[in-house]
């Protein structure tokens, strides 16, 4: 064997090539391999090893053969068979001694035999001729050698040590066979080849078969050939054959585990296909992804996408079909084509643009809100004769329980278009606008994109509740995200973050609510339409209770078939003692506590243990339910099957109540059902001294009577400053008004009673009661005003009028909001005049007759008129001197310790008047 691996060739030039120790065999059979496309014509020889030998000298192949019976060239060619670099002498008396019969000691010498122990037993006579057996190969390119047999080494066959390594390597046999199915077959064959010996017997022979079968380097299965000492050949033997062994283990770990997986593929596809042939024969799948891009398909001829969505969804579905169904890809491209084939493109329902029937509607769901009425009247009639309402964002205001959300209902009913509320209070999140990113997981579209899936039309009405409390978060603004969606201008392309694609919103009607327009951001409420919901009066709210409220409470309190009457005067007292806010939320909590205080005052008088026993009200389902829950008496349900056991679907039915019972709520016994009333006046005062005036507020809750008490704090004293102090909890808008109003009583009193020093000397207190309440608006200048001139003339005013508007400090009266909460206030709070600003007219007009009913309305322009209709047939001399006497009166031991400044300071002002 060369000692380079990488050497390959048929000569050999130089005894340093190969390693000096190899295997004597004999070729026992040739066969030929013919030549392919690619490859030579080869020859495989099949060899059987004999002996061990060992070079002794390498023969040069520089001469040539000699012919058949040509003895004169016989000796020569001897003679140049020469060992490498030893004498000719020396190789003439080795080609002598060749020629003679060998003895005991040169029978290693390689003759021309393959038994390894049998010499010549005759002597040779020197021939005539001498056939030399390799003469043939003389003329051909072929390396000759001279070599020697390596006999086996003597060992002991005692030794411990070598049958420990016989064992040993015996067992590796064994674990490697049990493993290698090829190396079993090897052994096998081993152990026949030794006719029913002991392997044992013959260590050298175990040790060359164990590395024989060994893959080991070559250079290692070489240093085995070599080793002649029998322990260190049979060590370096086991050393290859363990290595063999765990390579054998390693490669049945490999194919164990490629085995493993391979093998739960095939189940799981074996699984699978057993499954989707059972679906196919109940008919309830065919092939899973073709059946998919064929549900997509048809789902989309349905629909009429316009060209970029019908674009966008042919690319998602050819990248559906390349796409394996265990990819991640794959579920969300499914996902979005799912979006794209459940949005109702060219989708539109039938509407109704009949006025008459949405007259109809309104009136069978609302009492009163006439203005609303027509104006949502006039919004129909406009798509009759246009054929759509798309283009106006509506947006209804009003306090709450005055029933924005319910009108927003109505509406759709009343054209016939698919409805879907959402309310946006709150909402601190732009996903849920715009929608997420296709790239995050669990992503979603916008929330108007799930209210098309949801209608199935693309022109439905969409209620946005509570846009007046959207919030604004870490994740961008909501409200400027509504303004896409809300602008006629830009909502035909509305662009969701998920869709990627152009939805056309301009066919939506959009009706927003809103308790108040001033958290609205400026640019969202510019692009909607106004419609203002003031609130109920007291017939509104009692025609609402007697029509809707009542009936619905009574049923909901199991009272419908039984005589429970609730009085009118009941439920106007419930309107003025108890609930007088603007809306009619409270009214219907009210309502249904009647009822339930009923209900439970029946069920108290009749008694449990004959008509209403809960024996009669159980079903035979609900009495075995009960006795399986009584034998667990444990607090938590441990169990499904018990807990199963324990419920039923009807465990009871309801009682009907005897007939002879009869209930009725008056005025007289409502206090037993609601308690002592809240409110037990309309107004504060029912006489009101001077320094008082009655104003008209707007809330969130409607209207509200807000009075302004002005006092004078000290007598004339010279130890204190004139001056103005105002408490009330005002806001900064109020306290400019305070301040406005008192810099313009200070200039009438000086104008139209010169002789009234009152503000020159008196220290004046304002108040607006309730002072818990936050007070803030431009509304209560002519209010304040009045009330600090009343003070300063003594003149009290009438407890029946009210007033609004703001001040300017030349006495222009300023335009107000709110008239019709206002007007609703003032006539719960029992006012018969209404002061307000003459820009309000139109406002007025517009207000219902039964609000205004009984009600005089006062527009003015500047103060002068105001003070015309609050001070009719004033005394103007007498006002002069009334606040003298004011002044002077004394107010306790303080006034009487301050008199003479008080006589000193009235000298002073006599002499002031006698100069005038």
């Amino acid at each position: 064997m060369f000692k380079d691996d990488n050497a390959d060739k048929d000569t050999i030039n130089s005894a340093e090539e190969i390693y000096d120790v190899g295997t004597f065999c004999q070729i026992t059979s040739l066969f030929t391999v013919p030549a392919g496309q690619n490859s030579e014509a080869a020859t495989t020889a099949v060899l059987y090893p004999h002996r061990r030998i060992k070079m002794r000298s390498l023969i040069k192949p520089n001469y040539t053969g000699v012919k058949e019976g040509d003895t004169s060239k016989v000796e020569a060619a001897a003679v140049e068979a020469t060992l490498e670099g030893e004498p000719t002498e020396k190789a003439q008396e080795e080609s002598v001694e060749q020629k003679k019969p060998e003895s005991e000691d040169n029978k290693g010498d390689v003759v021309a035999s393959f038994e390894e122990t049998v010499a010549d037993s005759h002597k040779l006579e020197k021939p005539d001729f001498y056939y030399e057996p390799t003469a043939f190969l003389r003329e051909r390119p072929v390396t000759l050698i001279n070599v020697e047999n390596i006999p086996e080494h003597p060992y002991e066959r005692t030794n411990m040590e070598i049958r420990a390594l016989v064992s040993e390597i015996v067992n590796t046999f064994k674990e490697v066979a049990s493993i290698n199915n090829l190396f079993r077959d090897q052994v096998s064959a081993f152990s026949n080849s030794q006719n029913s010996g002991n392997v044992g017997d013959e260590p050298g022979k175990l040790a060359d078969f164990a590395a024989s079968v060994a893959q080991a380097e070559s250079a290692e299965l070489q240093e085995i050939m070599e080793e002649e000492d029998m322990q260190t050949r049979l060590t370096k033997a086991l050393t290859a054959l363990k290595k063999e062994l765990m390579n054998a283990q390693l490669q049945k770990k490999i194919v164990s585990d490629v085995e493993s997986k391979i093998h739960k593929k095939q189940r799981e596809y074996w699984l699978m296909e057993q499954m989707k042939g059972i679906k196919r024969e109940l008919g309830l799948e065919s092939d899973g992804k073709e059946k998919l891009i064929q549900t997509f398909q048809e789902k989309a001829n349905r629909l009429s996408m316009p060209e970029a969505v019908k674009k966008v969804f042919d690319e998602e579905l050819s990248k559906l079909a390349h796409l394996e169904q265990a990819a991640s890809e794959f579920n969300v491209t499914r996902n979005y084509l799912d979006w794209l084939t459940q949005m109702p493109w060219g989708q539109r329902s039938a509407e109704n643009f009949g006025i008459k029937h949405a007259m109809a509607v309104l009136d069978e769901d609302h009492y009163g809100l006439k203005d609303v009425k027509d104006r949502i009247l006039e919004f129909i009639a406009v798509g009759k004769l246009r054929g759509t309402v798309e283009g106006k964002i509506l947006c209804m205001v009003g306090p709450p329980g005055v029933g924005k959300t319910s009108i927003g209902k109505s509406i759709a009913r009343a054209l016939g278009r698919q409805y879907y509320r959402f309310s946006v209070g709150g909402l601190a999140d732009v996903a849920e606008i715009k929608g997420h990113r296709r790239t995050y997981v669990g992503a979603l579209p916008g929330r108007i994109i799930q209210a098309l899936k949801k209608v199935q039309t693309e022109n439905p009405l969409i209620l946005i509740d509570e846009v007046d409390k959207i919030g604004k978060g870490h994740n961008g603004d909501p409200s400027s995200a509504l303004l896409e969606l809300l602008d006629p201008e830009q909502n035909n392309s509305f662009l969701d973050h998920y869709m990627d694609v152009p939805v056309d919103l301009s066919k939506v009607l959009f009706v927003c609510t809103a308790n108040m327009t001033d958290t609205i951001p400026r640019p969202l409420l510019d692009r909607m339409e106004l419609i203002e919901l003031s609130g109920y009066v007291a017939d509104e709210k009692m025609a609402i209770a007697d029509r809707y409220l009542a009936p619905a409470a009574k049923q909901l309190s199991g009272l419908e078939s039984v005589d429970v009457q609730l009085e009118n005067s009941a439920i106007v007292e419930l309107i003025n003692k108890y609930c007088r806010e603007s809306g009619v939320r409270n009214l219907k909590k009210q309502i249904e506590k009647v009822y339930r205080k009923a209900s439970l005052k029946i069920v108290q008088d009749i008694g449990e243990d004959d008509v209403l026993s809960e024996a009669k009200a159980l079903t035979d389902e609900g009495k075995a339910a009960q006795e399986e829950a009584a034998k667990d008496e444990t607090d938590v349900k441990e169990t499904s099957q018990n807990i199963a056991n324990e419920t039923t679907e009807k465990p009871r039915v309801a009682l009907n109540v005897p007939s002879s019972v009869h209930v009725s709520i008056t005025k007289d016994n409502l206090a037993d059902y609601v308690g002592p009333p809240v409110f037990t006046s309309d107004r504060i005062y029912e006489t009101t001294p001077p320094g008082v005036a009655m104003g008209l507020a707007w809330t969130q809750m409607g209207g509200a009577a807000l009075y302004v008490e002005s006092i004078i704090e000290n007598t004339l004293s010279y130890s204190s400053h004139p001056g103005l102090q105002q408490t009330g909890n005002l806001r900064p808008v109020m306290k400019e008004s305070v301040s406005i109003a008192y810099s313009f009583a200070k200039g009438v009193l000086a104008r139209e009673f010169p002789k009234n020093r009152f503000f020159e000397h008196a220290r004046v207190h304002l108040h607006c009661p309730e002072g818990a309440v936050p007070k803030d608006g431009p509304s209560a200048g002519i209010t304040m005003a009045t009330s600090l001139l009343s003070l300063a003339i003594n003149e009290p005013l009438d407890p029946t009028i009210a007033m609004t508007g703001e001040l300017t400090v030349t006495g222009k009266v300023l335009r107000i909001g709110g008239l019709r909460e206002k007007t609703v206030a003032a006539r719960r709070a029992g006012a018969k005049m209404i002061i307000f600003p003459e820009d309000n007219l139109s406002d007025w007009l517009e207000l219902p007759e039964n609000i205004k009913d009984g009600i005089a309305g006062k527009p003015v322009g500047w103060y002068r008129d105001v003070f015309g209709l609050v001070f009719p047939g004033l005394d103007r001399e007498a006002a002069n001197a009334l606040w003298k006497k004011e002044l002077k009166k004394p107010k306790g031991a303080s006034a009487r310790k301050a008199l003479p400044q008080r006589e000193e300071g009235e000298g002073e002002i006599e002499e002031a008047e006698e100069e005038e």
